[in-house]
């Protein structure tokens, strides 16, 4: 078997490693009755909405797909890019259809076997999404390369299966999370503020929703996020290996071919080493659940470092090369730590402290927090691009930064796992509230639950520094690109279109930011004037002798997330396409680098606030100050609630905003070659 075989062979080895674990969480029984009731309407209403996304989606990837056609007069692209489109939708779906399966499957091991099964089955139902994120890109990208990127005169084509990765991802990640937010912040202010019911409380029409969101924005939506960001960081440094010039080729190992196929090598190690990781956190599923999925990730990631080397040494490349790999896959864990230190320590209890003064402090000092939480990984994301680039020698800087991307991102299937760990571990507490299963067994799912709020805040900031590493490497790439056949174009801070396009890339963040929330709040006033309704109409419900109408609220969540996702996802697309051919490529490079700072920035101050509101919430619901109905809970309701579209639909649509503009950018590169200067020229 050649090398390039390799890739794409252990895509389908993860996908029967996928398999078997599927059948593992298949073996555990998944209760009947109400109980049995309750989980079919969750995984129901998460596949019918993913039916309907997808449909929606199509229609806009076929239009782009024509595009690319005519564009490029080519089948290459076009068709790597549905590869990508496909790839990443196959793996969000296969992610969420597990899911719903693992949910009610973790309620009824906790009620049955205790927490060491639960947490098995929990993050077992993870594992089926991790390993489908990254052997999906093993498969698709690989099986591209295997077909015409090792030659760098065909390699172009492959920036299509980015931007398709790219493409389903924001689509993905915007709708499911406009769907859940709304579903949540409607269900909740009705339900514990007004009402004064617990939360998951059966009597809520808006608790299926809620659950049915934590599927298709958590878990569909955040694996889309990280496939593209996985696979954009390959395609950039396959991209910049192939532009490189022959003394740099020459100063780093000599073949060029080596160069181009790093990424992929070191994405199949990591392959290897996430599958080892899930092993270790079953060997640990005893202990803790905190401690067990810390030591499987850990190890996944210092088991890929050692195996990484070799990697490395084996295809002939210098090992500074190795080095770079060490400063992304340690940068990404110090992310991980600030990301869990302000969303899971002190911080937190000062938020809830805070809230004893009401909503208003509880508001001011989340936003301190999350203004906070940008210093460390902002400079660790510094760090990482000064030592990459230092490493290497001049005219491959930035390649060090992609590959410091692919060190981050390798052991995605252990990173995705216990990501999407928490979804489910949240569905299996709603389960059990609706279906009234004892105090036992809501404790059990509450502390796997607290785990997984952590795991899913540390997921987020992890993903954001990732995402900003895959950004830049592919802006350089797009960079590259352009200047391989316009000898000297450059981008300088003093060409005043160069400084345009940063301040109209420092535009975009915002304004997604802006759409994806109101979207929110709208979508939710409609879901909290439905839960009045029902509440107000339907006899009995409050008293629990009446039957909420749970398909109208997830009705709701759909068609809003449906109709308020299009306008984010065109804007990312086509933005770049009007300003490189419009105002030319400097003004679009300025613009990448524009909407790169202010994603970064924005994301990450998005998701801790919003992490840090809701742990803070759950810290009083413990008890502390008041507990739960108290004043203090509360104004720690209001600042989760906030915090919810924060974190869950307008921080990540950062990540995958800024990398659908460069992975655009990217694309069209050969042909904004032909007239850099644009329209306006």
């Amino acid at each position: 078997m050649t090398q390039s075989m390799w890739p794409p062979a252990l895509g389908v080895f993860g996908l029967i490693v996928a398999f078997i674990i599927y059948r593992l969480v298949r073996r555990y029984p998944s209760g009947e009755g109400a109980v049995a009731e309750i989980a079919e309407a969750i995984h129901s209403g998460a596949m019918v909405f993913m039916r309907r996304e997808y449909s929606i989606l199509a229609m806009f990837a076929l239009v782009l797909t024509v595009g690319l056609f005519i564009g490029f007069q080519s089948w290459h692209t076009p068709v790597a890019f549905v590869t990508g489109a496909l790839c990443s939708a196959i793996a969000g779906y296969i992610g969420m259809y597990t899911a719903t399966q693992a949910n009610v499957r973790t309620t009824i091991a906790a009620a049955t076997d205790g927490a060491p099964a639960a947490l098995s089955v929990a993050f077992y139902g993870g594992s089926i999404m991790g390993m489908a994120v990254a052997s999906m890109g093993l498969l698709g990208l690989g099986g591209l390369y295997l077909m015409f990127g090792s030659d760098p005169t065909h390699a172009e084509a492959i920036h299509g299966f980015g931007m398709g990765a790219s493409t389903v991802a924001l689509f993905s990640r915007v709708g499911g999370g406009i769907f859940t937010k709304s579903a949540d912040v409607g269900a909740d202010l009705v339900g514990k503020i007004e009402a004064g019911i617990p939360e998951d409380d059966p009597r809520n029409p808006g608790v299926i929703a809620d659950n049915v969101g934590d599927n298709v924005g958590d878990v569909a939506g955040m694996g889309s996020d990280i496939f593209e960001s996985y696979c954009g960081s390959m395609i950039a440094c396959l991209a910049l290996a192939a532009t490189m010039s022959g003394a740099t080729i020459a100063a780093l190992g000599g073949d060029q071919q080596q160069l181009m196929f790093l990424p992929l090598a070191l994405a199949s190690a990591g392959l290897l080493c996430s599958i080892a990781g899930i092993v270790i956190v079953k060997v640990f599923a005893a202990k803790a659940p905190a401690v067990a999925l810390r030591i499987g990730t850990i190890g996944a990631t210092v088991i890929f470092i050692a195996v990484a080397y070799f990697v490395v040494a084996n295809l002939g490349i210098t090992s500074n090369v190795w080095w770079c790999v060490v400063c992304g896959a340690a940068g990404g864990m110090i992310i991980g730590l600030v990301t869990e230190y302000y969303t899971g320590g002190e911080p937190v209890r000062k938020i809830a402290k805070d809230g004893e003064t009401g909503p208003a402090t509880v508001m001011i000092s989340g936003l301190a927090t999350g203004m906070e939480s940008v210093v460390v990984p902002v400079l660790t994301i510094a760090a990482i691009i000064f030592a990459t680039s230092a490493l290497l020698p001049e005219g491959a800087g930035v390649y060090g930064v992609g590959i410091g991307a692919v060190g981050m991102l390798a052991t995605v299937g252990i990173t995705m796992a216990i990501d999407a760990y928490g979804p489910v571990a949240d569905n299996a507490g709603g389960i059990a509230e609706m279906a009234e299963m004892g105090a036992e067994v809501r404790e059990i799912t509450d502390g796997l639950d607290e785990v997984g709020n952590t795991t899913a805040a540390i997921g987020k900031g992890f993903a954001i520094g990732a995402a900003g590493l895959a950004a830049l490497a592919i802006i350089a790439a797009f960079i590259e690109t352009i200047a391989a056949k316009v000898p000297g174009f450059t981008l300088s801070i003093e060409n005043p279109r160069v400084l345009m396009g940063m301040f109209l890339g420092g535009i975009f963040p915002f304004l997604v930011s802006a759409i994806t929330m109101r979207a929110v709040g709208d979508a939710a006033f409609e879901m909290i004037k439905e839960i009045r309704r029902q509440f107000k109409e339907i006899p009995g419900l409050l008293e629990g002798t009446g039957k909420p109408d749970n398909a109208r609220c997830v009705d709701i969540a759909t068609r809003a997330a449906l109709r308020r996702m299009v306008l984010p996802g065109a804007l990312a697309v086509f933005a770049p396409m009007v300003v490189g051919f419009g105002l030319g490529a400097q003004a679009l490079g300025g613009m990448l680098g524009g909407a790169l700072v202010c994603c970064v920035l924005l994301a990450l101050t998005m998701a801790n606030a919003g992490g840090a509101w809701d742990n803070a919430k759950k810290f009083v619901e413990k008890g502390n100050f008041g507990g739960k109905g108290s004043d203090v809970h509360k104004a720690a309701v209001v600042g989760d609630t906030v915090g919810d579209p924060f974190k869950d639909t307008s921080g990540p649509a950062m990540n995958i905003l800024i990398n659908v503009m460069a992975i655009v950018s990217l694309v069209i590169a050969p042909l904004l070659a032909a007239n850099p200067g644009g329209l306006l020229g």
